[in-house]
């Protein structure tokens, strides 16, 4: 198999792939100012357009690959495209991000279609502020959709969630108490700033990675596992858990070097990074009648214009999104 590496020796193997821009959620760090514009439906990818995206992917050194939205279980035939995925040669690994609203239904589907591991975005497990926080009430629904996955064989079930100051902070220790008795994931990520969200509401609301271990260690005692090997989140445990907890620090450490990742957005743009706005185009190409060799290029173009990220002594300035995270597919 080809090996995709960038300038900077880091082999990009990780494809993200928004299928679509719309979510049925409205979360406040994603859309604090609740408008979105929709692309149209002509300007959103196919599901042939995407699978002949991955296939060239493959051909130039990706692996896994990892469907995202807005809401990924909202395009209509999501299922059918996890198997046309599935069954493409060379795609070892794949995955979807959802906010877990509608995985009642899903969930048994999509371990048929060969889905293994999902990641849900949750930020609290109290009602009042989880409708709050999203701006619907819908917590009873994502937490027996997290156990309807649990039951259909889905693992690991990860558990991404965004700590904010004033907002969700003080329930950091519940989060980390769910690993005692539930063999989830949950990972507790670093506010990013995102281009619908304004400085100074960032600067109010970013709580440091140092913090939020902190509070997790009033829990008990972490002892360091590994780092994720599908992400930049580093794995800890809780004495006696059956789940781990991870930190992802995308502000505070430097995580950057070990990127392995592109990520397509429902248009068809490759994009180098989430903090660029620099993309590579895909749309056009595949619509002008491109071969899989000519994509497969393109990804090797994109690698070698991936910059090198942040460095060092650049980990605790705040960078931003060109496009809002529901756009980019996160």
């Amino acid at each position: 198999m080809a090996t995709l590496v960038d300038a900077y020796k880091r082999r990009i193997s990780y494809l993200r792939i928004s299928i679509t821009d719309h979510c049925n959620l409205n979360c406040t760090y994603c859309n604090p100012s609740g408008q979105k514009q929709h692309l149209g439906r002509d300007e959103i990818l196919s599901f042939e357009e995407i699978r002949k995206v991955v296939q060239a992917g493959t051909m130039a050194g990706i692996n896994k690959v990892r469907i995202t939205g807005g809401e990924p279980l909202l395009r209509k035939g999501m299922v059918n495209l996890c198997q046309m995925l599935g069954a493409l040669d060379g795609l070892e690994s794949l995955s979807i991000t959802t906010n877990g609203v509608f995985l009642n239904d899903f969930a048994e589907p999509l371990f048929a279609a060969g889905i293994r591991r999902i990641n849900v975005s949750l930020d609290s497990l109290k009602a009042e502020r989880f409708t709050k926080i999203t701006g619907h009430p819908q917590l009873a629904n994502v937490l027996s959709g997290l156990e309807r996955a649990e039951e259909a064989g889905l693992s690991p079930l990860k558990i991404n969630t965004v700590v904010m100051r004033g907002v969700n902070e003080a329930e950091i220790e519940d989060f980390a108490q769910l690993t005692l008795s539930k063999p989830y994931h949950v990972r507790f990520i670093e506010l990013m700033p995102t281009g619908s969200q304004s400085a100074a509401d960032h600067r109010a609301q970013f709580v440091p990675v140092e913090e939020i271990i902190r509070r997790v260690q009033k829990v008990g005692k972490l002892a360091l596992e590994r780092a994720d090997s599908c992400g930049p989140a580093r794995l800890c445990s809780l004495p006696g858990a059956v789940g781990k907890i991870g930190f992802i620090a995308p502000m505070s450490w430097h995580i950057c070097g070990s990127c392995n990742r592109l990520r397509l957005t429902a248009d068809g743009k490759l994009r180098l990074c989430i903090f660029s706005n620099e993309e590579v185009e895909l749309r056009a190409p595949l619509r002008s009648g491109a071969s899989l060799e000519d994509l497969a290029a393109l990804f090797r173009l994109a690698a070698t214009r991936k910059g090198p990220g942040k460095s060092h002594n650049e980990a605790h300035m705040p960078r931003r999104t060109g496009r809002a995270m529901w756009a980019i597919g996160g």
